[in-house]
């Protein structure tokens, strides 16, 4: 199976050999120094290699003409959405504050779809309408002025037939036709991690594909409801084409059952979930994906039908790169640890699902730079060591009894692949403030986020009224 990693020369984040060490630079910036002017830890983004992504995913499904949903949850930045807007992306967005980043973001409302298995009122009445925006209060003038004149969104992704309901509701009081795609369920297991498989029906998302022809015949004709197409997502993570296969057939069977019935169906979105390989900084071609599923979409394609997709990880994880500082190494009976100044809190994925992530230090000797991510057991003078955060946890780790050259205090480590599901699933546990962000661009080193401060995460308990 085709592979591609993103430690090749043709990548943008890269170690370079000079004056007898290897350095890992982004773009044209290096590691340390973003460290050195930012501090740590930082996310840093390469904007090269987002464009890439995008430029790559629009190339591999070109014959379906694909309509690119960034799923916004994977890195909700607005300056990264502004970046993937400009190079061509719409947004898929699963809550308000998703809803409102992509409006911070200059992304035009018709260009956002509405997704999530648990909008409320509000959400909804903000996504019909701009005069109902979450952030309204905090706008300038301005910015409101363009705000009330917003809306609504290109569609809703709707998961149940009472959320069709509260829809219909909302939008008859605003006198707007809400657009809407009724999320089908169709029980394929993608083969993932049981906390990222979506399209089982064990899983809480979207109707059968029984219910599905009975909803439509419910609601076709409505005043304020156009329900015009169909939405699937099975899961995270998913390396072999076979399960997409799977479920678009599945899906296509109800495409049939329900324009049988009456209704043309517009749009098939098709969610996302196109896996990278953590372990080996490699992902599965994403070409192998569109070689098996174009031929069973391209008729529908030709025949004027949106074929939309809401890749997220795949467009995001291997253009950011989380840079944190060794505060301490110790000794430990036979263990040999790294604290370093970022752990659970900005990162959770090792802690939460047990997750991969590739890290070396920013600066290593010549010839400990790897080539790709899979063979650091290969380099020489390397020894087990465990990465560990500040957080009071045994289970704060970013990395254990990992084969690293030996380090030592203030080195600065990268830990790869982290664009997707870092900052966006960080928190303040601890009372550790939330990292930095910043966006290479060449040789420019742009911050898109200011580190939060020990205020920052006080400031509710302050503005509360409490008795004393």
């Amino acid at each position: 199976m085709a592979r591609t990693s993103s430690l090749q020369n043709v990548s943008p984040i890269k170690y370079v050999s000079r004056s007898g060490s290897s350095r890992l630079m982004i773009e044209s910036v290096s590691a340390e120094e973003i460290v050195k002017r930012t501090g740590s830890p930082v996310f840093a983004y390469s904007a090269e290699a987002l464009s890439q992504r995008v430029k790559r995913f629009q190339e591999a499904f070109a014959p379906l003409h694909p309509q690119i949903c960034y799923a916004v949850k994977a890195c909700g930045n607005v300056h990264i959405l502004r970046h993937l807007g400009a190079a061509g992306c719409w947004m898929d967005v699963v809550s308000g504050g998703e809803l409102e980043r992509t409006f911070l973001a200059g992304i035009p409302t018709e260009r956002v779809v509405f997704a999530g298995v648990g909008k409320q009122e509000h959400e909804i009445r903000a996504a019909l309408h701009g005069r109902h925006s979450l952030v309204w209060d905090a706008l300038d003038g301005a910015s409101k002025k363009m705000c009330a004149q917003r809306g609504p969104v290109h569609a809703f992704n709707v998961e149940s037939e009472q959320e069709l309901d509260v829809i219909a509701t909302e939008a008859a009081r605003l006198k707007v036709v809400a657009r809407c795609h009724l999320r089908v369920n169709p029980d394929v297991d993608a083969k993932t991690h049981k906390y990222i498989t979506t399209g089982t029906n064990r899983n809480k998302f979207g109707v059968s594909i029984d219910q599905a022809g009975r909803i439509f015949r419910a609601w076709r004709g409505k005043k304020w409801i156009r329900l015009c197409g169909l939405h699937t997502h099975i899961g995270s993570m998913i390396e072999s084409p076979r399960p997409y296969v799977r479920c678009v057939q599945e899906v296509m069977k109800a495409v049939g059952h329900i324009e049988r019935q009456g209704t043309r169906i517009e749009s098939l979105d098709l969610g996302g979930g196109f896996g990278i390989d953590y372990s080996s900084g490699q992902s599965v071609a994403l070409e192998e994906h569109a070689k098996a599923l174009i031929p069973l979409l391209r008729e529908r394609a030709e025949a004027g039908t949106r074929i939309a997709f809401e890749p997220g990880r795949w467009i995001v994880a291997e253009a950011g790169v989380l840079l944190v500082r060794v505060l301490y190494t110790k000794r430990t009976g036979r263990a040999h640890f790294a604290v370093v100044d970022a752990g659970m809190n900005a990162l959770v994925r090792p802690a939460l699902y047990g997750a991969f992530h590739f890290i070396w230090p920013a600066r290593v000797q010549a010839g400990q730079g790897p080539r790709s991510l899979n063979e650091p057991e290969h380099v020489r003078g390397c020894m087990p060591q465990s990465v560990v955060g500040p957080i009071c946890e045994s289970g704060d780790f970013l990395a254990l009894e990992r084969m690293l050259p030996r380090l030592k205090r203030n080195d600065v480590l990268a830990v790869f692949h982290t664009g997707a599901y870092g900052m966006s699933m960080s928190n303040t546990y601890n009372d550790q403030p939330k990292p930095s962000e910043v966006l290479i661009r060449g040789k420019q080193i742009i911050t898109i986020r200011t580190r939060d401060q020990v205020i920052d995460l006080m400031r509710g308990d302050l503005a509360a009224s409490a008795l004393m």
